[in-house]
């Protein structure tokens, strides 16, 4: 299957990524539904997210610039000491921005 790159193209294929979006996100709550939440399934659900984190987290420290260690590293200092995500995210994206401004 070809999709032109025209404004049409592109918008159906945004359209298409939508419906795949919601429906995996929708089928899972569908499915988890008929599971009961026992304290094995919890610990799944619990270390997936981590590793999905770390498999992100990883490539990026290992082949980054020096703005993505700078960001890598602020971040996880960041988060040691004030333990909330969003301002450690944001001293990550600032460091990074910083880093490649005076290189």
């Amino acid at each position: 299957m070809v999709i032109e790159t025209t404004t049409l193209g592109v918008l159906a294929l945004i359209a298409i990524m939508a419906v795949v979006t919601l429906v995996t996100r929708f089928g899972g709550v569908f499915i988890m539904s008929f599971l009961r939440i026992s304290p094995r399934v919890e610990s799944f659900i619990n270390t997936m997210a981590s590793s999905v984190l770390i498999a992100i987290i990883v490539p990026m420290a290992v082949a980054g610039d020096l703005g993505a260690l700078a960001a890598l590293l602020t971040t996880g200092v960041a988060m040691l000491a004030i333990r909330k995500p969003l301002p450690a995210i944001t001293l990550g994206l600032l460091a990074a921005a910083l880093v490649r401004y005076l290189n």
